[in-house]
């Protein structure tokens, strides 16, 4: 006999390490890990990540997507490139076998990047792809009609901006290059060309007869003009960001790269700001080509009609994102809320190396400033809600009751915008607040115009009282027309705790049916409550007696 109160122990001692020990009918709500998170009905900005964990996180998705004048934008986050698609419609895509596509978190934005030629980066799978392009153009776009860089199109403002991760830049690889002709008025063409190459480690742009002047015509009137940007050092295997940006109205040409100005050039008469500037006009046969002869990886690949002020550099947007869970049902109304439990931690790119902080059971609030809040919202009805209450993971709630939960988690990035927290696992403790037992040995006395019952009382703890329902027909308790204490009382009546009552009103000859049920009426609620019609509202009642009936019968006097 004495191995039993050591083998409790043990499985106890077992349990609670494993934390799964709750109080006696608590239940949990599992999200993630093993879960999935199909639960989550709402997504703002946020993704699934397989690489993390285990088992698929979430985390903050870094879609920097929402920029105006958006004309052409490659997220590459498609997962295999002959998906690859241009968002705006405005661009078709044929790729070649020399593209492949890497996952976050090698990605710089998003759920994944391009990968470049025979691209071997430690970590990264390849997975080529049979395309439809010549060899040495891993993926070209060629504008619809509606395209800035359609055949004929006369652009003022422009942007090109994209995230690049070149694994050993060497002279001669071609990062973009963009092709069309003109006509020079005599039966020839001229060629137009944009070109993005390395040299001595630094990109270099090219922009040969792409501004033209105002009079240019098909006929050959007018002249063009050729301009040369460099950028810095770049660095390899580091990702960095590249900004062409043009303004028509003065004809200034930029290149910044990381947000820093590198170069500038006017595209003018003078070769200054003031004198004729020159803009943009797209001949024939207009074809963009990225990455072809180089090795590495692009994200986040863009097209503006518009001169981009402040390019988002931050991996993750600062406003974050967030989700919220459908309306969990707990199964009894007045259910309390114990508690949340949240598993997750960061995750952050440091010189090219992808580290994953895993916090395990915490608040999940980081010294860099990025962190995950949570809010939770209950109610007895999934479309009536309680105001959103702000909620820290492992410690206990105050009293939130309501049949119905739901629950919302904010994601905030770093102070610099390179982390991200990240939720693995989430929990909800709860107590389903079970409905009492019926009372039993329910007895029914007919009276003249009236019903005496009487029941004994609920085997359960904490009865609050007993409803008390009525009808004219077996099982269907509609009755209207009783009175309890000169009082009009309609199915169901609310008798509190008693256990013997006197229902008037009845009709004297009609057979009526009876049955009780028992409640609980949760602390600190009103007593009774009251729906917006006006109408009583009643704590969700346990399941009814035995039914017993009676017919009231008029009684006549002695010598009548």
């Amino acid at each position: 006999m004495k191995r039993i109160p050591f083998t409790l122990a043990v499985l106890y001692c077992f349990f609670l390490i494993s934390g799964r020990v709750y109080g006696i009918g608590e239940r949990t709500i599992n999200f993630g890990a093993a879960s999935s998170w199909e639960l989550i009905e709402k997504r703002q900005g946020i993704t699934e990540e397989l690489l993390i964990r285990p088992h698929p996180v979430l985390v903050l998705a870094g879609d920097n997507a929402g920029y105006k004048s958006l004309d052409l934008y490659l997220s590459f986050n498609e997962a295999r490139p002959l998906n690859f698609a241009d968002s705006t419609g405005r661009y078709d895509i044929t790729v070649s076998p020399q593209l492949s596509a890497a996952s976050a978190p090698w990605s710089r934005v998003g759920a994944g990047s391009a990968l470049f030629a025979e691209a071997n980066i430690a970590g990264l799978e390849r997975s080529s792809e049979r395309g439809l392009t010549r060899g040495g153009e891993p993926l070209v776009l060629k504008p619809h009609a509606n395209a800035l860089f359609a055949p004929g199109s006369r652009i003022r403002d422009f942007s090109i901006e994209f995230w690049l991760y070149p694994l050993n830049l060497e002279n001669g690889e071609q990062v973009l290059s963009w092709a069309s002709s003109m006509s020079d008025g005599r039966g020839g063409y001229i060629q137009q060309r944009i070109q993005c190459v390395a040299a001595r480690s630094r990109l270099q742009w090219a922009f040969d007869n792409f501004f033209l002047s105002p009079g240019y015509s098909a006929r050959g009137e007018g002249r063009s003009i050729n301009i040369t940007l460099t950028g810095p050092l770049l660095l390899n295997r580091t990702w960095s960001h590249h900004l062409i940006r043009f303004d028509a109205d003065i004809g200034l040409l930029e290149y910044l790269v990381d947000g820093r100005l590198e170069a500038l050039e006017y595209s003018s008469s003078t070769g200054r700001e003031g004198g004729e500037v020159y803009t943009p006009v797209v001949g024939e046969d207009s074809r963009l080509v990225l990455g072809s002869r180089f090795s590495g990886m692009m994200d986040e690949f863009r097209i503006f009609s518009a001169y981009l002020e402040k390019p988002l550099l931050a991996k993750y947007p600062e406003n974050g994102g967030r989700v919220e869970t459908r309306a969990l049902d707990l199964g009894c109304a007045n259910s309390r809320v114990l508690k949340i439990e949240a598993f997750g931690g960061r995750t952050y790119n440091n010189a090219g190396v992808i580290r994953n902080e895993y916090a395990g059971k915490a608040a999940l609030s980081f010294s860099d400033h990025s962190e995950i809040k949570f809010f939770i919202r209950t109610g007895n009805n999934p479309y009536r809600w309680s105001a959103w209450v702000p909620v820290s993971p492992g410690t206990e709630l105050p009293v939130l009751r309501g049949r119905y939960v739901q629950i919302a988690a904010d994601f905030y990035p770093s102070a610099d915008g390179e982390t991200s927290p990240y939720l693995s696992e989430f929990r909800v403790v709860y107590d389903p607040a079970e409905p009492p037992l019926p009372p039993t040995q329910l007895s029914a006395v007919a009276k003249d115009g009236a019903v005496e019952l009487s029941w004994r009382n609920s085997p359960s703890k904490d009865v609050s009282g007993y409803l008390v329902y009525y009808g004219t027909a077996r099982g269907e308790y509609f009755g209207d027309h009783a009175i309890l204490e000169s009082r009009k009382s309609v199915s169901p009546i609310d008798v509190g705790g008693r256990t013997t009552v006197r229902i008037d009103g009845l009709n004297n000859g009609t057979l009526y049916y009876f049955s009780v049920a028992a409640y609980n009426r949760p602390a600190g609620s009103e007593e009774p409550a009251y729906g917006q019609d006006g109408a009583v509202v009643f704590p969700e009642p346990g399941e009814f007696s035995r039914e017993a009936a009676a017919r009231p019968l008029q009684r006549f006097t002695e010598g009548f």
